[in-house]
């Protein structure tokens, strides 16, 4: 065996271990497992299959070989490297965490598209104008239920679309659900959301496994889009503007707004990082800025006479 092959054999070996890991102790999902894998794998090609060596020159040298890429898939292959040489350290496997020397970009977040309550206000009222027709149309009902989960629990629309029949009880305020990752969370479900699946459970047979029941399966997210854009139709709204996931971030953006703390909101979105979260915060930021003027303490003192005509000190010149 050359000692290239050896080299080669060596970084798969790590590699793997540390795939194993992410996927056995972190709950990493089955995509991100293969985009590490993609990343590390170039990475020690690159190297000449002496990744799990690698020096933080080596790994300048890298960054370099990534300047043409975009920020965010900069700031991807930068984060992958970095958990894997922290993985290597914390197992005992090297002394030294070169990671440092990754570049990072600051991959800059794109802002979620959002709805204000007025958008929100017209579609319900659309559901209220449909459920109030008689005769009653059962699939006014389950829309309702549908989207007074998306807007009320900011569920996913695959966690939406896959709810079992009994899964939300009349009693309970809550549902836990296994999102991303085989993650677990409690997601809370309101009183209004309560009443809208009760009504509409009525309507499903008991025998079928899904509260949105479709054939022999349940409402696809096809289907979903599909509902949503033809309510957005009759509400006035521009239905490219309205999804499932625009109401997700609506239920955030209105919930961080009325106060939410941002590690309970981080819980019920099922985020793994709160990173993830504070891109909701931009959303707020008028509101914040009042809130300090407002409610700190010093808030209602006046600057001192002194303080306002104090001249201005360069900073660094003699004398400062």
């Amino acid at each position: 065996m050359s000692s290239q092959q050896g080299r080669l054999l060596n970084d798969g070996a790590l590699i793997e271990r540390f795939l194993e890991m992410m996927s056995a102790e972190a709950g990493a999902a089955r995509n991100t497992i293969a985009a590490y894998r993609s990343d590390l794998a170039l990475a020690s090609e690159y190297l000449e299959y002496r990744l799990g060596e690698a020096a933080a020159a080596d790994l300048s040298r890298l960054g370099e070989h990534w300047r043409e890429l975009s920020r965010s898939s900069v700031a991807r292959k930068s984060a992958a490297l970095r958990r894997f040489f922290a993985f290597l350290v914390d197992e005992g496997l090297r002394g030294d965490d070169p990671g440092g020397a990754l570049p990072r970009p600051g991959a800059q977040r794109a802002l979620p598209k959002t709805l204000d309550h007025k958008d929100v206000d017209r579609l319900f009222a659309a559901i209220t104008h449909r459920v109030a027709r008689d005769p009653l149309d059962p699939n006014d009902l389950r829309l309702s239920a549908l989207v007074e989960l998306l807007y009320g629990s900011g569920l996913r629309a695959t966690e939406l679309v896959s709810l079992a029949r009994n899964a939300i009880a009349p009693d309970r305020p809550y549902l836990i659900l296994r999102g991303k990752g085989g993650r677990e969370r409690l997601v809370p479900i309101s009183d209004r959301a309560r009443a809208a699946v009760a009504a509409w459970r009525n309507y499903v047979a008991a025998d079928r496994l899904w509260l949105f029941p479709s054939g022999k399966s349940h409402v696809s997210r096809v289907r979903l889009y599909q509902l949503l854009k033809g309510l957005a139709v009759e509400a006035g709204i521009p239905p490219e503007r309205v999804s499932p996931h625009v109401l997700r971030h609506a239920f955030a953006t209105h919930l961080l707004e009325g106060g939410a703390d941002l590690r309970a909101l981080q819980s019920m979105l099922g985020h793994a990082d709160i990173a993830t979260t504070e891109i909701y915060t931009h959303i707020d930021s008028a509101r914040l800025v009042t809130l300090v003027n407002e409610r700190h303490p010093l808030a209602d003192r006046p600057l001192s006479a002194r303080a306002r005509r104090t001249p201005r000190v360069d900073v660094g010149k003699p004398g400062a």
